[in-house]
């Protein structure tokens, strides 16, 4: 079995080219520093701190694996947590592979072979279980987003997602049912004793009252 940490090189298999030696053998390709992309602002991954520490155990053992994506201005659409481990230990050089999305970019690894390293095969473990444990969605940052969630979650998941819209759906749809029309009226107080007050009140005059605090 081959030396799965040897970082010599794997001839190529028969039928393959060659891997190019450098950057710039690469057709297309440019070479920047990692400082110079752009971290997604509005990153609906909030991300875990399980997560984390995987996504940079991963690079630490195995390097980097799956590319990540920019945009044309060099922000981060995809592997902004990547790009957070991997300043974090050093890794400061990036391939940029320019595309049109016609075309899906391979990111080729010499040193590995998935059906006879121990460590290839870790690697594609690591790769799906760090992206699973790291992902906590942001859902003020979904809701804020100008995108039909729907394409990505049914509807049973949205209102699992957001259980604050599912509360006022059923309030709206409450106040739709003729039979069971409820008429409120809120008043806002200027302490605490005067809420009490006023909640006394009421209630000795047989009315339904419950107290807010907002």
């Amino acid at each position: 079995m081959p030396d799965a940490a040897s970082d010599e090189p794997r001839s190529p298999r028969r039928g393959q080219p060659a891997p190019p030696d450098n950057v710039a053998d690469i057709k297309g390709a440019e070479s920047i520093k990692l400082k110079d992309l752009l971290p997604d602002t509005r990153n609906a991954n909030k991300g875990t701190e399980r997560g984390q520490q995987m996504v940079e155990n991963s690079l630490r053992k195995f390097g980097a694996g799956r590319s990540i994506l920019i945009d044309r201005n060099g922000r981060i659409i995809a592997g902004n947590k990547t790009v957070e481990n991997a300043g974090a230990i050093g890794l400061d050089d990036v391939i940029v592979i320019k595309t049109d999305g016609t075309k899906l970019v391979a990111v080729q690894r010499t040193d590995l072979d998935l059906e006879n390293d121990t460590r290839a095969q870790e690697l594609a473990i690591a790769d799906n279980r760090a992206g699973q444990v790291s992902l906590n969605w942001d859902t003020d940052v979904l809701k804020s987003l100008d995108c039909d969630l729907s394409q990505f979650w049914t509807t049973t998941e949205l209102e699992a997602l957001f259980p604050a819209d599912e509360d006022e759906k059923n309030k709206l749809k409450n106040l739709d049912q003729d039979d069971d029309l409820r008429y409120q009226i809120v008043i806002d107080c200027n302490s605490e004793s005067e809420q009490t007050s006023m909640l006394d009140r009421f209630e000795q005059e047989g009315l339904k009252c419950k107290p807010l605090i907002s």
